[in-house]
């Protein structure tokens, strides 16, 4: 295999790979939904649009239920953090000279909302890919399409770090390299992946 020093953008996605936010997005999810589905039943909505999501759910009026999805959020807002070891990745790769992105299925104002106007940690990030910035969200491969178009890159100068299979499938539909963040979740590592991180000190021990 390979080792990564070709790589000159590293891109991340948000929820369950810099943000554990998983149990805060299903329960504002379920009150959202206003149905007794177990937990399980619900995480297909991890890494798509709220919008699609809800739509999956037979939903009609998408455009209100995700602001009312966001507007429970926040009811749990004290319950997302960085993950372990996140701020110091980051540090370390921007003093590496590598230039730091986000592909993510939030739009802009979820972006600025939950992460930008809450982690310094956005600061390192010179270019963000909301789902309104691309033609079609993730699996779809325009997202990092977009972002590659944008920077003047080549797709394999280019590493995708994300934690669901729809990051797996943009990154591989894109034709670039994709790294499964499994500190949320090892169970995780059964998606296709170019490299296994357990903890975000692993993507830098193969830098």
């Amino acid at each position: 295999m390979e080792v990564m020093n070709k790589y000159r953008h590293i891109i991340f996605d948000i929820d369950g790979t810099l943000l554990d936010t998983e149990s805060a997005i299903l329960q504002s999810l379920k009150d959202t939904v206003a149905k007794d589905m177990p937990e399980e039943e619900l995480k297909f909505a991890l890494g798509i649009p709220g919008e699609v999501a809800l739509h999956r759910l037979g939903i009609s009026d998408t455009r209100t239920a995700n602001r009312k999805w966001n507007e429970h959020l926040l009811k749990y807002k004290s319950c997302i953090s960085l993950f372990d070891g996140i701020p110091a990745l980051l540090a370390s790769l921007k003093a590496g000279g590598y230039s730091l992105g986000i592909v993510t299925s939030k739009n802009r104002n979820e972006y600025i909302e939950d992460f930008a106007s809450v982690f310094d940690e956005a600061q390192y990030f010179d270019r963000v890919i909301c789902v309104e910035d691309a033609p079609f969200p993730k699996p779809d491969p325009a997202p990092l399409a977009t972002y590659l178009t944008l920077s003047g890159i080549g797709a394999k100068e280019a590493l995708y770090v994300g934690d669901t299979a729809y990051d797996s499938l943009c990154a591989s539909d894109a034709n670039v390299d994709f790294g499964i963040a499994l500190w949320g979740n090892s169970a995780k590592g059964d998606i296709d992946a170019d490299y296994l991180f357990h903890t975000p000190s692993d993507l830098l021990d193969v830098l």
